[in-house]
């Protein structure tokens, strides 16, 4: 029977809000792990029977631990807990040994089925039962005792990381490819240092994509950036014929901008209750220098919240940077939306 539950996420967030959704009567020692290394450490401790696992992570990724379990024959059944979506992630971690894939944000219906189905509990408890046990056991004591120390920064990664997942399934899907998906980053930060939050380098010749976008009180742009050297293959992959000219290779950045775009948006929105309207995408630049086509497109607010991600394409040499900026203006607003995750 198992006694030892381990969560292993990099969020605190996620780590909360997977052990808030545990039956209130799930009668068994409680740990935490704040990333793959932590989370290997612990397995070879014993202290983790049962182990839920995230797989976009620093340090050590989802992937990498299931790996080490599997080299190191560590005692645990895992289910993944992951915002990566596409159907090769699913698969790979499968391969891998875990024996089960839950998507965030957490269904509790689902989570709890899950549980029942592999044993774990004897079945699925009554809601009212539930709330009647709420402040009882060692679960709600672990919980009540442990420091998540979850802050706004903290709240946009994890609400990114869902929203990032989500865009990439359905561009993997798409293209028919598997994409590496990062740990979001997340900051506030000056309009005049948004060159050093992006992934690809300055020096480098990329294409960019601007799209505006608005949602009760909240307004930003996004930019995408996708290296010159993937976007041959992006035409390849979209089942492009024929000569590949300026204008093709605008035509192909642009639908794929906006199919991340609005994903991402739309998964974020999803989590906050609100829904984002997006602007048509515009060409900021070809074939130039990153720091460049940033440059000209210049704000005339001075601080944003930036989100960045960076979707590859590692077998096409595809890459692309998303950045979300939010105005200045719409910082209180998201805030105070973000704020009942802080809180519950």
């Amino acid at each position: 029977m198992i006694s030892s539950v381990l969560i292993c996420d990099d969020s605190n967030l996620a780590r909360k809000q997977l052990a808030k959704s545990l039956p209130a009567n799930f009668d068994m020692d409680i740990h935490f792990a704040a990333n793959g290394v932590e989370g290997v450490e612990a397995l070879r401790k014993g202290l983790g029977e049962l182990m839920f696992l995230d797989l976009n992570m620093p340090e050590m990724d989802g992937y990498e631990v299931l790996q080490a379990i599997r080299d190191e024959d560590l005692n645990t059944m895992v289910i993944v807990v992951s915002g990566d979506i596409q159907p090769e992630a699913r698969k790979r971690v499968k391969a891998l040994g875990a024996v089960e894939f839950i998507k965030k944000p957490i269904d509790i219906e689902h989570l709890l089925k899950v549980l029942v189905d592999y044993g774990i509990i004897s079945g699925i408890p009554d809601p009212a039962l539930k709330k009647s046990t709420k402040t009882k056991k060692t679960l709600n004591a672990t919980i009540e005792n442990t420091n998540f120390r979850v802050d706004f920064i903290d709240c946009y990664q994890e609400i990114t990381n869902v929203g990032m997942g989500q865009a990439a399934d359905l561009l993997a899907k798409m293209l028919d490819v598997f994409i590496t998906l990062p740990v979001p980053n997340v900051n506030i930060i000056e309009v005049s240092e948004i060159n050093m939050a992006l992934s690809l380098a300055e020096e480098e010749a990329a294409s960019a994509v601007c799209q505006g976008f608005i949602g009760q009180g909240i307004a930003g742009e996004a930019i995408i950036l996708f290296n010159d050297a993937g976007i041959e293959n992006i035409a390849s992959l979209m089942k492009h014929e024929g000569e590949i000219d300026d204008r093709v290779e605008r035509e192909l950045v642009m639908d794929v901008a906006n199919i991340l775009t609005g994903a991402c948006l739309k998964g974020i929105g999803e989590q906050l209750n609100i829904n984002f309207s997006q602007g048509h995408p515009m060409i900021l630049g070809q074939h130039r220098k990153v720091s460049n086509m940033i440059s000209t497109n210049a704000k005339h607010w001075t601080k944003t919240l930036a989100i960045e991600v960076n979707y590859k394409i590692s077998d096409y040499n595809i890459s692309c940077d998303l950045l979300l900026l939010f105005t200045e203006d719409s910082l209180t607003t998201l805030d105070e939306l973000v704020q009942y995750l802080v809180d519950e």
